[in-house]
């Protein structure tokens, strides 16, 4: 079996700021790693026999986006800048994610897909000579949905259950 390439592991945003009509934007650009940590929650604990028991009781997932270049007129630029402009909070933050397996294509332009909900934290703003930086973190709320994402159209659709 070949090995995937992680170009084929695709990111979308949502950069609306009200969710009610999704607006994907795929990271990428400028970003040479993006990766979803999952800092689990574990719990150990050893016995009077020297023995060791391990409970894994969920994860924590966030995910880093830095760099992230401003360019003006791109919904993410925009959806960031407002979050900094206005010093937005709790439900301000709310976006979802998609996550898109291009290696498993399932029809024209439909790829397998997992949408989840997720908060934008923008970590600073600024940088230096190399252009309008504004370094953000997804952390992810576990709400998730399966379905498929249509690359053309850059639209999720659940699948039933």
């Amino acid at each position: 079996m070949a090995k995937i390439e992680r170009k084929y592991l695709a990111h979308y945003v949502d950069t609306s700021a009200s969710g009610e009509n999704p607006v994907y934007e795929r990271l990428g650009k400028d970003l040479e790693e993006f990766s979803a940590e999952l800092s689990a929650q574990v719990d150990t604990k050893k016995n009077i026999l020297g023995e060791t028991s391990v409970v894994i009781s969920g994860y924590e997932k966030t995910g880093s986006v830095e760099p992230y270049y401003a360019e003006a007129g791109t919904g993410l630029f925009e959806r960031l800048q407002n979050i900094i402009d206005n010093a937005l909070v709790m439900d301000s933050l709310k976006t979802t994610v998609v996550e898109v397996k291009l290696w498993e294509k399932q029809s024209e332009n439909a790829y397998p897909a997992t949408m989840e909900e997720a908060f934008i934290e923008v970590k600073s703003y600024g940088g230096d000579t190399s252009g309008y930086q504004i370094p953000f973190v997804l952390h992810f709320t576990g709400k998730k949905t399966a379905g498929v994402f249509d690359l053309s159209a850059r639209t999720f659709t659940a699948t039933a259950n």
